[in-house]
């Protein structure tokens, strides 16, 4: 029986010192020493601000359909998404519909990530694009 006992009782201690491991980071509540402590992370760099007349004139289909025959298609600049690391920019043109009547001027804002439109979103109201300048593609 006692043979038996001392390495369980050796293998639980070590359990409860290795466990103890995981309490040493940033946001524990013991006081530790600030080498045991984990390090935050850097946040990840900024990406350069894109070339959004470029982007818009290879893709222009990411932005419009193509039924819709944009004419005097406009960006603003780029601007820094102030929720992630992407970029935002406001696109207009003159569009048409399906059966070819126009529609007047549409402004969409783009979403920008490494050099990609990953999504665009037509503009109502009141909104930022409404106060941007513009410059032909």
């Amino acid at each position: 029986m006692r043979q038996t006992a001392i390495p369980l009782i050796l293998m639980a201690g070590a359990a409860l010192a290795l466990s103890a491991c995981g309490l040493a980071d940033s946001r524990s509540p013991l006081p530790l020493p600030e080498f045991m402590r984990a390090k935050p992370s850097d946040p990840p760099p900024l990406e350069p601000p894109p070339d959004v007349r470029r982007l818009v004139r290879e893709k222009l289909d990411a932005v419009f359909v193509a039924q819709s025959n944009p004419q005097k298609v406009q960006v603003s600049e780029p601007r820094h998404e102030l929720r992630g690391l992407g970029w935002t920019a406001c696109v207009k043109a003159e569009l048409t519909s399906a059966n070819g009547k126009p529609l007047g001027e549409k402004t969409y804002r783009i979403s920008i990530s490494s050099g990609v439109i990953i999504d665009r979103q037509r503009v109502e109201g009141e909104d930022t694009c409404a106060t941007e300048t513009y410059q032909p593609i």
